[in-house]
């Protein structure tokens, strides 16, 4: 069964993942000396991540690197984006209050 994406970024080994791998390519042991897990814990979390097509494999000679995928991350910018609207209102809302209630305090 494929892995839903937000499933997969909720945890946080995850996201520390996609950091790493955003920098630059890894092999899953470069990965695992960042953590204080096992390679095979790694190994299930670097498996959810392919599985959602958050990250690639590429095969170099014996070792296989792993990428980040940016446009995958853009499923999860366009679902954050219907909220991101009504923040910025919000927000300009809370400024205007804060304004006055300083202007008021002059």
């Amino acid at each position: 069964m494929k892995q839903d994406i937000f499933q997969a970024i909720a945890d946080p080994t995850r996201r520390t993942i996609l950091i790493l791998i955003a920098v630059r390519a890894m092999t899953p042991n470069a990965m695992a000396e960042h953590f204080d897990i096992t390679r095979q814990a790694v190994s299930k979390h670097i498996k959810v991540l392919q599985e959602c097509e958050l990250i690639k494999p590429e095969q170099s000679g014996r070792e296989i690197y792993y990428h980040f995928n940016p446009k995958k991350m853009k499923e999860i910018d366009k679902w954050l984006e219907q909220f991101r609207v009504t923040w910025e209102n919000r927000f300009t809302k809370l400024d205007k209050v804060l304004n006055n209630l300083k202007s008021k305090e002059k």
